[in-house]
């Protein structure tokens, strides 16, 4: 084994033992109740303070006359609700269509005139 080889191992299981370390410690400090609502608190501000932020921000941009990822996604929504109109409508138009077709199609049979007879032979 040579010098380098060894060192990395050494490096390695230093390494591998920090890991257990620091899941240990962590584990351990995550059940203390004070930490985990203490953590838990600090993200709900950061929620918070992010929505704020967002809202502020569009707000912003609303101001400045820029769209908006909201406006994005409502003219999106607008857009969906009228491409399934065109097809309602374009399905009915086929409908229609068909049916003048067929309207077409069934001619009325032609009329015989009252005064003639027809002759059959036996």
């Amino acid at each position: 084994m040579s010098k380098s080889e060894g060192a990395e191992s050494v490096w390695q299981w230093l390494v591998e033992q920090g890991e257990e370390t620091v899941s240990q410690v962590a584990g351990d400090v995550l059940q203390n109740p004070r930490v985990s609502e203490a953590l838990a608190g600090a993200f709900k501000r950061a929620a918070q303070t992010k929505g704020e932020i967002d809202r502020n921000v569009e707000r912003m941009l609303g101001a400045l006359n820029v769209v908006t990822r909201t406006d994005h996604e409502e003219l999106l929504r607008k857009i969906d609700a009228l491409q399934g109109s065109l097809v309602n409508i374009n399905i009915k138009l086929d409908r229609l269509l068909a049916q003048k077709e067929a309207a077409k199609g069934a001619k009325p049979a032609p009329r015989r005139s009252p005064g003639r007879a027809t002759s059959q032979k036996s």
